[in-house]
């Protein structure tokens, strides 16, 4: 592992490991030069391949034939900025431990780590790359969706732009809402060139994957939206048994009617406009008449699924979900008046339905009142007969 340059004479040692330290002395005729070599050894984890929120441990060693040095080192992260870790208890001259704090993605990049001594003299930096896989949009998306729409859900790995070498896994779960149980729905392994390979495909929801998108970003298309298809959508990112994920919450919207079909004249139905799980403060449901005044609005409360409106008249009806002033999603409920022949053949059969429940009645209360009648006439007849039984006499003629 070492060569001397014929021309300068110099000694190069390559691949330097913590036992070459020790006193190196360069004779020429009664000349003599002597030389200590102090080695420092960091040890990064894990070929400082991390996930997000993992507290990562360096390791700084030592090594010389001299009394070692106190050390004093500072920490870099890849803006330059200072880092203090915390040194655990079990420091000796040779060994320094430093735990770092939680790591996030925008902590890629090349860290520095500056070490200095006073006897010997030490200023020496090190310099170790830190790539911590993750997703772009980390934080919790809510996307809203109508009822038989196509929607599209998309998570983005930022492995290309921090050049990850090594294989990993996503895993797809979705449940219905944040303390339900969650199922898998789809597996796939990336490999260190940044292929995927499918390993696992158990969705009984209707779902594409989208093959087109650049190899760093999982997309799912639903191309017909069920109102059970609402709840939380995880994307997993799984290394070295740990995981790091980000979360999507599908938000359905549905209008309905009750009673269903035309209007007629006269009556009322009501229209409902709900979603499948409570709004945030700055969202809420509003019923609007197309072509309506300010009195045609209907607004929901605060964190209210659901909005009802009372129509008697014919006309286009809006439903719109409002967050922070914009309107995310919308859906039309047209209310429609029955032909005016409809209404009549209502009425009739509503005043010959009258009619005939009068008529009926009427007749049960005749029958009652002449049964009631009858009963009467046999219960004197049978007291009567009772009556001559009781005093009848015997009479002889001579």
């Amino acid at each position: 592992r070492s060569h001397i340059d014929p021309q300068s004479k110099h000694l190069k040692l390559v691949d330097l490991r913590m036992s070459d330290a020790g006193i190196y002395t360069c004779a020429y005729d009664s000349h003599t030069v002597t030389i200590s070599l102090h080695v420092l050894n960091l040890i990064v984890p894990f070929d400082g391949h991390f996930l997000p929120n993992e507290v990562p441990e360096l390791t700084l060693m030592q090594n010389s034939t001299h009394p070692l040095p106190d050390l004093t080192i500072k920490l870099f992260d890849s803006n330059n900025n200072t880092v203090r870790p915390q040194f655990l208890p079990n420091k000796t001259p040779q060994k320094y431990t430093l735990k770092l704090k939680r790591l996030e993605t925008t902590d890629s990049g090349t860290w520095r780590c500056h070490i200095r001594a006073d006897s010997p003299p030490i200023n020496h930096n090190i310099s170790f790359d830190v790539k911590v896989l993750g997703f772009q949009n980390a934080e919790l998306e809510r996307k809203y969706a109508t009822v038989g729409s196509t929607v599209t859900l998309s998570w983005h790995l930022n492995f290309h732009q921090i050049k990850w070498n090594k294989g990993f896994t996503v895993q797809l779960n979705w449940a219905h809402h944040e303390s339900a149980a969650a199922h898998n729905l789809l597996d796939f392994y990336v490999t260190a060139q940044g292929h995927r390979h499918e390993m696992k495909k158990t969705s009984s929801l209707q779902l594409e994957i989208s093959e087109s998108k650049p190899k760093s970003t999982v997309e799912v298309k639903m191309p017909k939206v069920y109102f059970n298809y609402s709840g939380q959508y995880l994307c997993w990112l799984m290394y070295r048994g740990k995981h790091t994920e980000s979360k999507t919450e599908l938000v359905v919207m549905k209008v309905s009617a009750n009673p269903v079909g035309p209007l007629l004249r006269g009556t009322k139905t009501t229209l409902t406009c709900q979603v499948s799980s409570p709004l945030p403060a700055n969202a809420h449901l509003r019923w609007e008449l197309v072509n309506g005044t300010q009195r045609d609005i209907k607004q929901s409360k605060q964190n209210e699924a659901r909005v009802e409106v009372n129509v008697s008249a014919a006309g286009l009806w809006n439903c719109h979900l409002i967050e922070d002033n914009y309107r995310k999603i919308s859906l039309n409920y047209p209310v429609e008046e029955a032909p005016a022949w409809i209404s009549y053949v209502v009425i009739g059969a509503s005043v010959g339905g009258s009619v005939l429940v009068l008529g009926l009645a009427c007749l049960c209360i005749i029958s009652g009142v002449r049964w009631q009648q009858r009963r009467r006439r046999a219960r004197r007849m049978a007291q009567a007969r009772q009556y001559l039984l009781e005093n009848k006499t015997c009479q002889c003629h001579q």
